[in-house]
């Protein structure tokens, strides 16, 4: 083990962690993180828009946000053209991170999981590759020779669970913790054995597990099934997590800063709304053959009328809509000195789409020119949280109404929340208990100031 000589912080990223569940639920049964709570900071961590995975830890960890990274969501169009999008991995985030601040005052980092680090970059430090990676066969390490280490202490490392939607839940459950126990113990020994000032794990599979088995755990949930062997599912995942943040603590050192950090919550999913559906319903997207209902046909699969198309959609979470304006799309037809105009009926529009019983629904959306510090890259029109994101989008067509109760990349019982959470506990400072409402961008300048790091005057978060 190698001497601490300066001081350090270690960063317990799991990802879509609820503060309901780890503050109050399952409080009682999480003793490691009950006493980090005890001897620090915490509370609410705001999420980005969108909060999703991509972009939210590449916010959380550059503190800028997502218009100023450009990045919104996973897939993002890479020009006007209709067809034209790509999958935002590390190549998508320009700023500087965390590890890439501290490798320029000669700080090292150990950085392992964290989303959009696939394709590897170097950095002074260590670092093993995420759920976006293709596989073990890939350069998947900095240095590369971390790669043969790491595959010796675990020759089927797991990136992540492939089609975590469509794997029978007994498989899945046991893949799960298969892959939260060897990642857990490659970044143990990384812990003990490599010189760090700076370290993070991020846990992509307490995200699966609220994705796949919410139903089981949610009496509000439309499926729930209260008497099923999957109940506990959720609750006993926690309580693995926590035995292993013991463990971590234990390796990084009883004077190292301790942060856990999540990059959004979870809610229950009650359906989907078909919002390219509705768009052709409503006049604002044309298609040339509209498939039959109950035909499900994907968005890309359908022939589209640009020429008297004003809107279409991508789904998700979150949903993403575009118009179609002149002189900016290729047979654009919104002028552009009736862009804001359109815009905003079209919003209003949006925000009176009834739920699957004709009751009102709470959505927010959103203009990126209002929300972002700038707006870089091709950004949505319009960003939509439907039903106070308990609705998903549905980019798909074919099902005869603007509402569905099916998810068309496979089942899902839960969408996100706005409200991740987060726990500082330093050593050589007294924690202030529980405090309000932080946001996701102040994790960065909070990271940079324990380690007595200058927080860049770019940084648009305040250090906890």
């Amino acid at each position: 083990m190698f001497a601490r000589k300066n001081r350090r912080v270690l960063v317990i990223g799991l990802d879509c962690a609820s503060p309901e569940l780890i503050f109050s639920t399952f409080n009682a049964d999480l003793p490691n993180l009950r006493r980090l709570m005890s001897a620090g900071t915490w509370g609410i961590l705001r999420s980005s828009i969108p909060c999703i995975t991509v972009p939210a830890w590449a916010s959380m960890l550059s503190g800028r946000d997502a218009g100023v990274l450009g990045v919104y969501g996973f897939r993002n169009r890479a020009d006007h053209s209709y067809d034209g999008m790509t999958t935002a991995d590390a190549s998508a985030i320009q700023v500087k991170r965390v590890w890439d601040m501290l490798s320029d005052v000669g700080k090292s980092s150990l950085v392992v999981g964290v989303p959009q680090t696939y394709p590897v970059k170097p950095l002074n430090g260590h670092l093993v590759s995420d759920f976006l990676t293709p596989g073990r066969d890939s350069a998947f390490t900095y240095p590369a020779m971390l790669k043969s280490e790491v595959l010796s202490l675990a020759p089927d490392y797991p990136f992540d669970v492939r089609d975590f939607r469509k794997v029978e839940r007994d498989v899945l459950q046991q893949q799960l913790i298969g892959l939260t126990e060897t990642q857990y113990r490659v970044f143990e020994y990384l812990l003990k054995n490599k010189a760090w000032e700076f370290a993070i794990h991020v846990n992509i599979g307490l995200d699966r597990i609220h994705h796949a088995f919410w139903r089981y755990h949610d009496p509000a949930h439309r499926l729930h099934e209260p008497d099923s062997p999957f109940r506990t599912a959720i609750h006993d995942y926690y309580v693995r997590l926590d035995a292993w943040i013991g463990r971590l603590v234990a390796a990084a050192g009883d004077d190292s800063v301790i942060m856990v950090v999540s990059d959004h919550g979870v809610k229950r999913m009650d359906g989907g709304i078909c919002i390219n559906e509705w768009l052709w319903r409503n006049g604002w997207l044309v298609l040339k053959n509209p498939p039959p209902v109950g035909e499900i046909v994907r968005f890309q699969d359908i022939e589209v009328d640009w020429s008297r198309t004003r809107a279409w959609a991508d789904g998700g979470y979150y949903g993403r809509i575009f118009l179609n304006v002149a002189g900016r799309e290729p047979q654009g037809i919104i002028d552009s000195a009736d862009y804001e105009r359109v815009r905003a009926d079209l919003s209003a529009q949006i925000a009176a789409i009834p739920d699957h019983e004709g009751n009102p629904l709470q959505h927010m959306i959103y203009t990126p020119q209002t929300i972002y510090q700038q707006v870089n890259r091709i950004a949505p029109d319009l960003l939509v949280y439907f039903g106070d994101l308990h609705w998903r989008a549905i980019g798909s067509l074919g099902y005869g109404q603007h509402w569905t109760f099916q998810n068309d990349t496979g089942p899902d019982d839960a969408n996100h929340a706005i409200e991740g959470m987060f726990i500082v506990a330093d050593p050589k400072t007294r924690g202030a208990g529980q405090i309000a409402d932080r946001q996701l961008m102040d994790i960065a300048p909070t990271i940079l100031d324990k380690l007595r790091v200058k927080i860049p005057a770019a940084i648009q978060g305040r250090a906890i």
